[in-house]
């Protein structure tokens, strides 16, 4: 069904241009403003774990599966376009390569295997073709907040109902870990409502480790409540971009940041704020898990 898409009104929250929110670094500046400078403004590089390149693996893997005729979709179509996907990555980020070395592989390739084998158990992919897969989404939100992001697949029914979904390599998250992934889940619904005008049926994050399955059915109402929340959200970004106040927040996470030694929280010291000086400054171009 399509919905009217409000007004945006005046006097939007203001940044720097190049910035934008995306799921990911939007997630980071709520955890933690400085981890979000670091990555967002500062662009360190951060060493890939293993998980996150099977991550990017699985996704490159499921993206050709779906360019092939949806009767060559079978399971052992994966084994033949593992390595080919595995070549990519590796040339697009040399990190990953650096990572798993080629007597590392096989390995590392049953891992990615055994993911691939789960998402067969929860998805027939011959019995349907995706609108698009690997979807790069500009929007912006009624109260001018400009939204970026990447969408695994869309699917689109005969009666042009639209289901958006993420594939996670990991596991279902428990309880205290479920708002993130609704989160995640929410920004999408609100870029496809700004693009388009429709409100998805469904979004679902399929998760491969534990072969689970994430639904959520949003509404226009709920859209644009959470709307008002990206936008408290994006004037808090903006002034730190402005001042350069990006003040750290602690907890179980710290422990995995690949930042911890430039933090003042544990007695590092971060470098010299740059300011933003790249329209890039927010791409969302993230290994995937």
């Amino acid at each position: 069904m399509s919905l009217p898409v409000t007004t945006p009104p005046a006097g939007p929250p203001s940044a720097p241009a190049g910035l934008a929110l995306s799921p990911s670094r939007a997630a980071d500046f709520k955890q933690c403003p400085l981890k979000y400078r670091f990555r967002a403004v500062d662009r360190l590089p951060e060493a890939p774990s293993r998980q996150a390149v099977r991550g990017t693996v699985v996704h490159a893997v499921l993206e050709r599966l779906f360019e092939l005729p949806a009767a060559q979709r079978v399971p052992d179509a994966v084994g033949a376009l593992l390595p080919a996907a595995w070549e990519r990555v590796r040339t697009e980020r040399p990190e990953a390569g650096a990572l798993i070395s080629d007597a590392d592989f096989p390995a590392f390739a049953e891992e990615v295997a055994a993911l691939l084998a789960g998402y067969y158990r929860l998805e027939d992919p011959t019995a349907f073709d995706p609108e698009s897969c690997e979807l790069r989404l500009e929007a912006e939100s009624a109260d001018g907040v400009p939204l970026r992001g990447f969408v695994d697949r869309i699917d689109a029914g005969p009666d042009g109902a639209l289901r958006v979904v993420d594939y996670k390599t990991g596991k279902a998250p428990g309880v205290t870990q479920e708002t993130r992934a609704l989160f995640q889940l929410k920004f999408y619904a609100l870029m496809m409502f700004r693009t388009r005008g429709i409100v998805p049926a469904e979004l679902r994050l399929i998760y491969l480790a534990d072969e689970q399955v994430l639904t959520y059915t949003p509404d226009a109402a709920e859209l644009e409540r959470f709307e008002r929340t990206l936008a408290a959200l994006w004037r808090a970004v903006a002034e730190a971009v402005r001042t350069g106040d990006f003040r750290p927040s602690t907890g179980w996470l710290c422990a995995y940041c690949d930042f911890k030694p430039l933090c003042p929280a544990y007695g590092g010291t971060p470098p010299p704020y740059p300011g933003l000086h790249r329209a890039d400054a927010m791409s969302d171009l993230d290994i995937k898990d």
